[in-house]
């Protein structure tokens, strides 16, 4: 294992004897380690034919929910018997058909929004923030430009502008939510395919499996650009959040136009998606950070979920509010304050965490340096933090949420999610699919975490999870 002359400031070890290292600084082994990990080993998602299955069922399950709670009351139907089976696909058929037809509406403001989002990314000034070394660029570190949230902030005056100068109506994003889900859709589709022939055409492809439509589905590129614009980091934060967020906007006007108010479950909804939109753009240089941009590739796995998948399951809380007299879910004023207590204990725990895990990454490599933007809560850096530091390497961290918990901010994600369900009360069961459906992946995405994690520091991550002995709840699981 490497030694260095010093250490990065801010920073102790726990439990560890023999040579430290800067956790930028990789030994002979961790290489060796790294090098069968960035290579393909084994298929997940149930291999090829799993992954089919996930391309096919994932679009008309989004449709089939969608109609079920705008055409059917909220509520999951099914066909009465056997002999209406046949006549059951046809009226979903005619829904998507009339519906959520990919016209030219939907075309014009899908795109519109996304070669905005493309200009202001390259053109509005941004803070670079330097990535983790990257085992398949021998090691070597990118550069990210951090304009997320002075982009966001523009966006959000130009939609007031348009809007309140009748050019272009909030209304009109939830009135046309199917036609703009299928547009989302083609474009999933097209780019995950798109980015695949082009990687291989140019041979910048990595970690493949030989398989076709599995190779297309976890992706052929790691790090995608155009111009100054990574296109892994700019498709997670600027299209599904801020859609994600107009969505809720959208809802709010509606409701107003309607009953000349908003109701506070809708409120909920609106300060919830800001809150993530804005958590996303403020804390942007963070995200370098991340196994999204570490290691997963920009597959249909990530391209089809942020284009299509994230903006138009997630809000369904809302598109049931914009369709339904409010008399329909109307709380006490005790459950408003238990469920906004909740959403707002839930996201300081969630962004404090992500903030002390990237930026102790950041220490790690020394290049941390504090961005003042809003809001910068309590505890989002931990100072002096324990740590144990691997052969491989790196460093884990053993301080602040994380030594409570492995996966602190999945915890807190995932009661976000169950919230912006709860904001409908049981109504319908639909807007619960976000957190039914973020429970499993996050188990899923733990347990492939923490498997390359096994196998990538050996005893050390043994004596991690000694230290850290709870991997999602403390004192329960």
């Amino acid at each position: 294992m490497s030694a260095v002359a010093s250490e990065p400031a801010g920073l102790r070890q726990r439990n560890v004897s023999g040579n430290r290292s800067n956790g930028a600084t990789i030994s002979d082994e961790g290489k060796k380690t790294d090098l069968l990990l960035d290579s393909h080993v084994e298929y997940e998602f149930g291999g090829p034919w799993g992954v089919v299955a996930i391309m096919t069922g994932f679009p008309i399950l989004m449709y089939y929910l969608w109609i079920c709670l705008v055409f059917y009351d909220g509520q999951l139907v099914r066909p009465d018997s056997m002999d209406d089976f046949k006549p059951f696909l046809f009226r979903m058929w005619e829904h998507i058909r009339q519906d959520a037809s990919p016209n030219a509406y939907a075309w014009k403001v899908y795109t519109g929004l996304i070669a905005y989002q493309l200009l202001l990314a390259w053109i509005v000034p941004g803070y670079m923030q330097e990535g983790l070394p990257v085992p398949s660029l021998g090691y070597k570190t990118l550069m990210y430009k951090c304009n997320a949230v002075w982009c966001i902030y523009i966006t959000m005056v130009t939609a007031a502008v348009l809007h309140t100068t009748g050019i272009f109506r909030m209304t009109e994003i939830i009135d046309n939510f199917g036609h703009l889900m299928t547009v989302a859709m083609i474009y999933g589709f097209g780019v995950a395919f798109g980015m695949y022939f082009l990687t291989v055409a140019t041979g910048n492809q990595i970690r493949m499996s030989g398989s076709f439509i599995y190779d297309v589905f976890m992706g052929a590129c790691l790090n995608p650009r155009l111009g100054p614009v990574d296109l892994k980091m700019w498709l997670e934060v600027r299209i599904p959040w801020v859609i994600v967020f107009f969505m809720s906007v959208s809802g709010a006007c509606k409701q107003y136009e309607q009953y000349g108010s908003v109701t506070p479950n809708m409120a909920f909804m609106c300060l919830a998606t800001w809150l993530y939109l804005n958590a996303c753009g403020k804390g942007e240089e963070l995200i370098p950070q991340t196994w999204d941009m570490f290691h997963e590739k920009w597959g249909f796995l990530v391209i089809f979920w942020n284009f299509a998948g994230v903006p138009f399951s997630y809000i369904y809380s809302v598109v049931y509010m914009a369709s339904h007299d409010p008399s329909n879910y109307r709380f006490s004023t005790p459950t408003y304050v238990l469920l906004y207590s909740t959403l707002l204990t839930a996201y300081y725990i969630w962004d404090t965490s992500m903030s002390q895990k990237s930026r102790f990454k950041m220490q790690t490599q020394g290049i941390f340096s504090y961005r003042k933007t809003f809001p910068q809560l309590p505890w989002g850096t931990v100072k002096n933090p324990s740590f144990i530091q691997t052969a491989h390497g790196n460093r884990l961290l053993t301080d602040g949420w994380w030594k409570y918990s492995r996966k602190p901010n999945y915890v807190a994600d995932w009661i976000m999610s169950l919230t912006w369900g709860l904001v409908v009360g049981a109504c319908s069961p639909i807007p619960y699919f976000y957190s039914v459906f973020f429970i499993v992946v996050l188990i899923h995405r733990c347990g492939r975490d923490f498997e390359r994690c096994a196998f990538k520091y050996g005893k050390d991550w043994d004596r991690y999870c000694s230290v850290v002995k709870y991997k999602f709840i403390p004192g329960i699981y």
